[in-house]
């Protein structure tokens, strides 16, 4: 594939694989070296990364190119709704969804936002070094089998590890007529891929993958699956007692240049609530943000980007400030009457 964006193409070669800098090395701020997925800390703010593009080449999937760029399934396909996933054609613009507002709370240990089916790593800061985030796609437990929440640990780690399926699992694949062997050894057909960290909510782990098409997807049987590259990158450097916080956000402000965004992801599940449910959550989501503050809030665009979450963040400024609306009703009248107005226009030829 061809990337779009302004580097030279050694630049870009280096960046997309991260091998400018080996992993022992400090990482200064020049973040041009940083592997992909690697985002210095705002000094204020809560945005890093960024939207661009690259450009489709013969044999490319759309799994694949999202995996070169730190990005997982659901994330490529709600970023490229009118591209095939198998086949993208030959100079086609792919959009990589590469701008995150990090998860709210301290920025500390690992934070796996299951909503977003991504994860969060903060480490620690040597002096010298430049604070950073690192974030990388998982895939999260599906509907009937879903990834726990709360704060916990990592308990264990264990490189090139055995999986013994439970009895739940072997239950569920004899009567697919897949039946499982009371254990799969290390090795190509092993699920656990070659690193796993058990953590302290009993049953679960962080672990690698022999299916990596699958990141980005609600695939497990609940645990947080990682890209093999991934995990054997973050494996020696989370000891154990590393703090893990699970949360499900489907909804994160935050502010880059004196400017709310707002990046909104589906719910995982229907009993979750209803449209106007999310909607009356994300207005008392950005009054908490805005109180005190002289913000003329874009409503129309906050309901739009709640009914139809495209997984990337949106600036929630207008223009033309309007007195404040004082309720919720008169908030949910601003959204129709603005949308409608919106509506009414003539379509530019």
């Amino acid at each position: 594939m061809k990337h779009s964006f302004p580097l030279g193409h050694a630049a870009r070669f280096a960046t997309a694989l991260g091998i400018c800098v080996t992993m022992a090395a400090p990482l200064q701020a020049s973040t041009e070296e940083w592997p992909r997925g690697y985002y210095p800390l705002p000094e204020e703010g809560d945005l890093v990364g960024e939207v661009y593009t690259v450009v489709a080449e013969s044999g490319d999937t759309l799994i694949d190119i999202g995996h070169e760029h730190g990005i997982g399934y659901e994330e490529m396909v709600r970023a490229n709704p009118e591209v095939s996933i198998w086949a993208p054609f030959e100079g086609t613009e792919i959009v990589i969804p590469g701008r995150f507002i990090l998860p709210e709370g301290p920025r500390e240990g690992v934070v796996v936002n299951v909503a977003e089916m991504r994860l969060y790593f903060y480490p620690p800061a040597d002096e010298g070094e430049t604070p950073r985030v690192e974030t990388y796609p998982i895939a999260v437990g599906r509907m009937d089998w879903k990834t726990p929440l709360g704060t916990t640990r990592i308990t264990e780690k264990v490189k090139d590890p055995a999986w013994y399926p439970p009895a739940s699992i072997r239950r569920e694949h004899a009567e697919a007529g897949d039946p499982l062997p009371s254990v799969v050894p290390p090795g190509p057909d092993n699920p656990m891929g070659s690193r796993k960290m058990r953590l302290g909510i009993p049953g679960y782990l962080i672990h690698g993958t022999n299916r990596p098409e699958g990141v980005g997807m609600r695939v497990t049987h609940g645990c947080i699956r990682m890209l093999p590259e991934d995990i054997e990158a973050l494996f020696p450097r989370l000891p154990i007692g590393t703090q893990v916080k699970l949360i499900n956000e489907t909804l994160k402000l935050g502010w880059a240049d004196g400017t709310l965004h707002v990046q909104a992801y589906p719910y995982l599940d229907e009993e979750d609530g209803t449209t106007i449910q999310r909607i009356t959550e994300a207005l008392d989501q950005v009054d908490t943000a805005t109180d005190g503050l002289d913000y003329a809030v874009d409503y129309a665009r906050l309901r739009e980007v709640v009914e139809v979450p495209q997984g990337m963040p949106v600036a929630l400024e207008v223009t033309a400030p309007e007195p404040a609306p004082e309720t919720l009703w008169d908030r949910l009248e601003l959204i129709a009457a603005d949308t409608e107005s919106r509506e009414s226009q003539p379509e530019e030829g």
